[in-house]
C-alpha cells in the first residue's frame, strides 16, 4: 500500500489548466501571471509541501515557484544550492532537464546560489534573481498578477511574506489579486485519483483504530495507546499523522484537542479516540468513544446512543443543497438542525460544543466555503458530540463521506460504531 508519488504529471497539468481558464473567464483578462509559491524546511522537521502548490505541480520540492502565464507559459522556478542537495536528501526535481517529464514549459533556477543544500526563507534578493528579472520583462501595467494573498489565513503567511519581498525588490509588480477563492472551490471537489487516496486514509486510519481498541485496558496510559495506533501509520503504509492524535480518558474526554496524553485509563472510564492518517498528502479523521472496562455504563450507554443517533440522522439527511453549517439557512444547516435533534431528546444541544463536520482532503480541515451548498464530490466529516464535564463523560463519533448525487456515502463503513459491536470488540481482543 506504500503511496508511489506521481509518475503520469497530466493530472496536476489538468488542474493547472482548469484555474488559468477559471481565472480568465471570471476576470475578463487574457494577460496574467499566477504566482504560487512552495513552503520552506524547518529545521529538522520533515518537509510537507504547501496543499495548494502540490494540488497545482505534484512537486514536493521546497521554496519553488510557479509561474503561470495566461498566454499558456507554466514556468516552475526551484532553487540553485552551493552543495548538491541529492546526497542529503531525497530530491523531485533537479533542474530544467525535468520540464517534459513533469509537463512545464521550462523549469529554471531561482537566481544564484544559495549556501548549502537547504533554501531558508531569509529573502535576499540575489536568491530570486533569475525570477526577478523574468518578471521585469513580462510585467506592464496592463498584465494583472494573481496569487494567495489572504492574510487572514496562516497557511498564506510565507507566501504573503515573499511577495512583499518581491515587490520591494521590483515595484513594478504592485498590487496582486487574491486567487485563493477561486483555487480553493476547484480543490473542495474531489476527483477520482483523491477520493482513493483518501479511502487509503481511511482504511489505514481504520486499522488504527484496532490497534488503539486492543491496547485499551485499565491500568495503561493515554500515551501507550497513541504510540500503539501511530505505529500502524508508519508500519503499515509508511502514512503520518494528519493532525496530533488524541486519546482523552475520563474528565479529559470533554477536552476537544486534549493532547497531554499523560493519564492512566480507569476501569469505569471513557476514552476519545479521535486520529487521522495521512497518505499520499491526503488526510482522513475518524472519532471512536471506546469503554476502558469493556462495557458501557447505563449512563455512558445512554449518551453513546443519543450521539450515535444523531450522527445516523444527520448523515440520512445529508444530500446536495444542504449545508454543514449556515446560521441564515437554519432549515438546511445540519449542524443546526443536529442541536434542535439533540435538545428535542433532553435539551443536549448545549453540550454540543463544535461543527457537525468539516471538508476532508489534502488538509484535515481543508478548504471551501461553507457559505456554498454541499454538491456531489465534496469530501467531509460528520461528528456530532456531547460533553458534559460535570459528569465528566464525553462522546464523539465521527465517520469520513464523499457527496453522491442523491446523499453521503461513508467511506469509513467498516469502522464498527454500534454499542454491541464496539463492547464486543473491547471484551474479546481486537
Amino acid at each position: 500500500m506504500f503511496f508511489q508519488p506521481p509518475t503520469r504529471f497530466g493530472l496536476f497539468k489538468n488542474r493547472r489548466q482548469r484555474l488559468i481558464e477559471r481565472i480568465k473567464e471570471q476576470y475578463g483578462v487574457s494577460r496574467g501571471i499566477i504566482f504560487i509559491a512552495a513552503g520552506f524546511e524547518v529545521g529538522r522537521h520533515p518537509f510537507r509541501q504547501e496543499s495548494s502548490f502540490y494540488y497545482l505541480t505534484g512537486v514536493c520540492e521546497p521554496a519553488a515557484v510557479l509561474c503561470l502565464f495566461l498566454d499558456g507559459q507554466e514556468i516552475l522556478y526551484i532553487p540553485r544550492f552551493s552543495t548538491a542537495r541529492s546526497q542529503w536528501l531525497n530530491v523531485s526535481v533537479a533542474g530544467p532537464q525535468d520540464a517534459g517529464r513533469l509537463e512545464f514549459t521550462d523549469v529554471r533556477f531561482l537566481g544564484k546560489e544559495s549556501a548549502g543544500y537547504s533554501f531558508r526563507p531569509q529573502f535576499t534578493m540575489d536568491k530570486y534573481e533569475a525570477l526577478l528579472h523574468d518578471l521585469d520583462k513580462y510585467i506592464n501595467p496592463a498584465v494583472k498578477i494573481f496569487t494567495l494573498h489572504d492574510e487572514l489565513d496562516e497557511t498564506c503567511f510565507m507566501q504573503v511574506m515573499l511577495y512583499k519581498n518581491l515587490q520591494q525588490w521590483l515595484p513594478a509588480l504592485g498590487a496582486n489579486i487574491d486567487v485563493s477563492p477561486v483555487l480553493h472551490e476547484l480543490r473542495r471537489a474531489k476527483d477520482e485519483y483523491e477520493i482513493d487516496l483518501i479511502y487509503k486514509a481511511v482504511q489505514i486510519t481504520n486499522l488504527a483504530h484496532r490497534a488503539a481498541a486492543d491496547m485499551i485496558k485499565p491500568g495503561k496510559y493515554e500515551y501507550e495507546v497513541k504510540a500503539a495506533l501511530e505505529c500502524v501509520f508508519t508500519g503499515v503504509a509508511g502514512a503520518s499523522p494528519s493532525f496530533p492524535s488524541i486519546v482523552a480518558t475520563g474528565k479529559n474526554t470533554t477536552v476537544l484537542h486534549y493532547t497531554q496524553h499523560d493519564q492512566q485509563l480507569k476501569e469505569d472510564d471513557l476514552i476519545v479516540v479521535d486520529i487521522g492518517a495521512e497518505y499520499g498528502y491526503y488526510a482522513a479523521d475518524l472519532t471512536r468513544t471506546y469503554p476502558v472496562g469493556g462495557t458501557f455504563s447505563p449512563r455512558q450507554r445512554e449518551i453513546y446512543q443519543l450521539v450515535l443517533d444523531t450522527q445516523q440522522y444527520i448523515e440520512s439527511i445529508a444530500v446536495p443543497g444542504m449545508y454543514l453549517r449556515n446560521d441564515k439557512a437554519p432549515e438546511k444547516s445540519l449542524r443546526l438542525l443536529a442541536i434542535k435533534y439533540l435538545d428535542e431528546r433532553g435539551g443536549y444541544g448545549k453540550y454540543f460544543c463544535h461543527g457537525i463536520g468539516h471538508y476532508l482532503g489534502l488538509e484535515v480541515h481543508d478548504v471551501g466555503d461553507y457559505n456554498v451548498p454541499l454538491k456531489a464530490g465534496d469530501v467531509f466529516t460528520i461528528e456530532p458530540g456531547i460533553y458534559i464535564p460535570e459528569e465528566g463523560i464525553g462522546v464523539r463519533i465521527e465517520d469520513d463521506y464523499v457527496m453522491a448525487d442523491d446523499g453521503a456515502a461513508c467511506l469509513s463503513y467498516e469502522l464498527p460504531k454500534e454499542i454491541d459491536e464496539i463492547e464486543a470488540w473491547m471484551q474479546q481482543g481486537a
